[in-house]
């Protein structure tokens, strides 16, 4: 291989950037030029293709989300746009492509593999967690402190006029997120989308709360879940407390990466450059156990990665 490309795709996580800078020293160390494409699949599309040595990636480890830009492609969507993708990709003789996204991203990585044969490999990189075949994705552990930095800060004002506090985190289809963050902060309960929750239930435990001499609480929702605001409402309307709601909000995918995420990133990265180039396709790196993997997109992308049902009984054992 003389050449590979590398894109980040869909919602941005902190440690986009390391992983790019993984990709692009480690491919240069093995004599492989690389060109990165701006925007994603759409870019690909579009022919905005830079051209990275070393010098490209200097100074951007500590950045939040991603100097190669992302975008979303309804055109990748369709045939047409993937011929054309593949036109351009053929045309600048890029032989193969590192994908740096999430679902969506890696979905299309998988696309050009099964419908082209062409040569690809993707890094996880979501805040959500939620991609089977590694036990972090680049980005949640920043997310997660992200979260939890804020919330901290509200427990001081939730302690201090003796109140509720609903704290919305990001996670339209999945709890990691809310889950970590609430072990990792004492929460007093937590809603996610994947399990069934009752607001009858965590109303009564906070009146049981206050009676053993609790004056404030907070609950953290994912807002796949349910709405802060409404939840809100409920608690004032069901226990008399006074409540009050906050959204968190894209805040939880940008801002430096911690130093967790940057040595994930690139490690990845690097890993994704090493394996393309030494004739691996189809396939995604990842860390599970604390060492490097390697799955096919065909098995990433039809299993579902699932909540630990033993955190989910902690964060209410905690709260007693």
């Amino acid at each position: 291989m003389k050449k590979l490309g590398v894109i980040t795709s869909g919602g941005d996580a902190p440690g986009m950037n390391a992983a790019v800078r993984g990709t692009v020293r480690a491919a240069i160390g093995r004599g492989v030029k690389v060109c990165g494409f701006l925007h994603g699949y759409r870019g690909i599309i579009g022919e905005e293709i830079w051209e990275m040595d070393s010098k490209s990636v200097g100074g951007i480890i500590s950045q939040g989300g991603t100097v190669l830009r992302t975008a979303r492609s309804e055109e990748f969507r369709t045939k047409e746009g993937r011929d054309q993708a593949m036109e351009i990709l053929r045309e600048n003789e890029v032989e193969g492509l590192v994908v740096i996204g999430g679902d969506g991203s890696l979905t299309g990585a998988r696309t050009l593999y099964e419908e082209y044969g062409y040569p690809v490999v993707g890094v996880p990189g979501s805040i959500d967690n939620d991609i089977s075949g590694t036990d972090f994705s680049v980005g949640f552990d920043t997310a997660v402190n992200t979260a939890l930095e804020a919330i901290d800060k509200i427990r001081d004002t939730a302690y201090s006029h003796e109140r509720v506090f609903v704290v919305e985190v990001m996670g339209r289809m999945n709890g990691f997120i809310a889950l970590e963050v609430a072990l990792a902060s004492g929460a007093e309960a937590v809603l996610i989308p994947e399990v069934p929750f009752s607001l009858l239930h965590i109303c009564e435990n906070l009146k049981q709360a206050r009676g053993r001499g609790k004056r404030s609480s907070i609950i953290v929702v994912a807002e796949g879940a349910a709405r802060a605001s409404d939840i809100k409402e409920f608690i004032q309307r069901n226990t008399g407390f006074e409540a009050r709601y906050i959204v968190l909000g894209h805040m939880q995918r940008g801002g430096s990466p911690t130093s967790f995420d940057r040595v994930l990133a690139l490690r990845l990265g690097a890993l994704a450059a090493n394996r393309l180039i030494s004739g691996y396709q189809g396939e995604m790196v990842g860390m599970e156990g604390g060492k490097l993997v390697a799955h096919p997109l065909s098995y990433v992308l039809s299993t579902e990665r699932m909540i630990d049902p033993e955190k989910l009984l902690l964060v209410d054992v905690m709260a007693q």
